[in-house]
């Protein structure tokens, strides 16, 4: 069985393609939505809403956010355990799984997963492995935006026309150019920022509110920091939903705190990351050959593009509201659902062509001679340029600096900068050069495939001798040894099982208001005691009535309709 999975910043969800189109599986509280969320208790993992909630009320426990650290080694310690980014996204990954076969009841063996467009070759490589230690083959890895669009492609195979999608997610932003006809889907151009999203928004609030305020957020505890952080997130999306002043009151180290803010405050604050919107919007444009009335529509995806700030910045760019038919949280997963039929040819699927593109510049470093005659290393020399279909191979020739060189070293960079020192480097090829031939040049392929995989072949013109380049590790990447070392690890942690997990949300979200609510206190701490002794009695029933009256009074102290 092969799903479809979009391995979100912030939240995370699993589909399969059916008879009628994609299918998201929900996990154990009933929803499609999966925080990406893993905190380590002393009865084991938790992934989730259980988690997200244990942000505030077990902060050192906890970690919200870790795709931004895919491809780097960075180490998160969670009680006694330390776990690695791709560690971190396997448990999710697990949890999906967990979710799915429950759904489907039999296992799943293969996926598909998103991935930001601008995501780096070390960053692909970590979400390859994150699948492999969750114990799935990833047969392959669709840009997001690309998803997006065969999401909305496929709803609109009577349409044809270019359309711009844009997607806003927790913590990247993503551009595509594409043009449907006779279910056909071509990406034309696609441009993103792997660090913008919608927790830089949540950012600015936060700068606002210490500034104003007088507040040293940094002085404050785990669980205060956490805490805020909550309550900033829920006073974010008020914000986006009121013309009027919202409000957040709070009590930190001691204060009580009262804020007021309007949308259009907000949209001020942060202008900064609007501003870096237009820069990707207007690059794939460009890089499409499009004049922007030619776009038949523009398309808004991902949870961010719920600002209100998002839609005014798309209509006064473009001179027309956006269209937001399809849930904008669900639009990812549905596409790679969609993949995840194609690539199981599904007969459902089979009229529909999907073409992609390299979101990147591919190529290698050059000297250069000067105007004074000195020869200058460190130039980026590009061999299959951004937005070029894939699959695509493309080659070039190069010679060696000097009659005396026996080696020649063909560095391998990803970037956009006329110079290698601002570019990505992914590995090097060193090249023996035979002696005492008069053509001295090599030949350099650069292959690059739909998966985003680069194969880089080098071929000596005057023997016909060929290199091929095994791109060494780049740094944070791990190793197929180390993977399976992980594994291993990976195996003996306790994971509470899918059947526990409503039980274990509810739990952590009351201790999560009994730090959060401090004049309810004995009240919460009375209703925790007696839900525990309920669940100590292990009868379905009364632990599932229990459940259901804790809720609702929870939801009554929150507010929540």
């Amino acid at each position: 069985m092969i799903v479809g999975i979009d391995l979100g910043t912030t939240h995370s969800l699993i589909g399969r393609h059916g008879a009628d189109g994609p299918v998201l599986f929900p996990n154990a509280h009933g929803q499609v939505l999966t925080p990406s969320v893993v905190s380590v208790s002393a009865d084991g993992v938790l992934v989730g809403a259980p988690a997200r909630d244990r942000l505030v009320s077990h902060p050192g426990d906890s970690v919200a956010g870790f795709k931004r650290w895919m491809g780097t080694s960075r180490p998160t310690r969670l009680g006694s355990h330390t776990f690695r980014p791709e560690e971190l996204s396997a448990l999710v990954l697990r949890a999906l799984l967990a979710d799915a076969e429950s759904a489907l009841g039999e296992p799943v063996t293969e996926a598909v997963i998103s991935v930001p467009a601008y995501f780096s070759d070390a960053q692909r490589k970590a979400t390859r492995a994150a699948g492999e230690l969750a114990g799935i083959r990833v047969e392959r890895l669709i840009n997001e935006p690309t998803a997006a669009a065969l999401a909305y492609g496929l709803q609109q195979r009577d349409h044809e026309g270019r359309v711009l999608v844009l997607d806003l997610g927790g913590g990247t932003f993503d551009v595509s150019v594409l043009e449907l006809f006779d279910g056909v889907v071509e990406v034309h151009a696609s441009a993103g920022d792997n660090f913008l999203g919608g927790e830089d928004f949540l950012e600015r609030l936060l700068q606002a509110f210490r500034q104003e305020l007088q507040v040293d957020t940094a002085a404050l505890d785990g669980a205060g920091q956490a805490r805020l952080l909550h309550r900033m997130e829920l006073f974010k999306r008020e914000l986006s939903t009121r013309s009027d002043d919202a409000q957040l009151d709070i009590t930190l180290g001691g204060r009580d705190l009262h804020w007021q803010l309007d949308e259009a405050r907000y949209a001020q604050l942060c202008a900064p990351l609007l501003q870096r919107m237009r820069a990707p919007i207007e690059r794939a444009i460009r890089d499409a050959r499009l004049q922007p009335d030619a776009l038949d529509d523009i398309v808004l995806v991902g949870g961010a593009t719920r600002m209100p700030m998002v839609v005014r910045l798309v209509a006064r760019m473009f001179g027309r509201l956006p269209l937001r038919h399809i849930d904008p949280d669900q639009t990812v997963a549905a596409g790679a659902t969609v993949a995840a039929g194609m690539k199981a040819r599904d007969s459902a699927l089979r009229e529909v062509v999907l073409t992609d593109v390299c979101p990147y510049t591919l190529g290698t470093q050059v000297s250069r001679m000067g105007p004074d005659g000195k020869e200058r290393t460190g130039y980026f020399h590009p061999i299959i340029q951004r937005n070029s279909v894939v699959p695509v191979s493309r080659e070039d020739v190069f010679h060696p600096v000097h009659a005396a060189q026996r080696l020649l070293r063909i560095d391998v960079f990803q970037g956009e900068s006329p110079t290698v020192d601002r570019n990505i480097k992914l590995g090097e090829l060193q090249v023996p050069l035979t002696t005492g031939s008069e053509d001295r040049s090599v030949t350099t392929r650069f292959t690059y495939d739909a998966d985003g995989i680069l194969q880089v072949e080098v071929t000596e013109n005057a023997t016909g001798s060929r290199h091929e380049l095994v791109l060494e590790q780049n740094p944070g990447v791990l190793s197929p040894e180390q993977i399976q070392q992980r594994l291993q690890a990976l195996d003996m942690l306790k994971i509470h099982p899918r059947e526990q997990q409503p039980n274990l949300a509810l739990l952590a979200r009351t201790e999560r208001m009994y730090s959060e609510y401090v004049d309810q206190r004995d009240q919460l701490q009375g209703w925790l005691l007696q839900f525990r002794e309920v669940l100590e009695s292990q009868d379905p029933q009364r632990v599932e009535q229990h459940r259901r009256e804790l809720s609702r009074v929870l939801d009554e102290l929150e507010g929540v309709h």
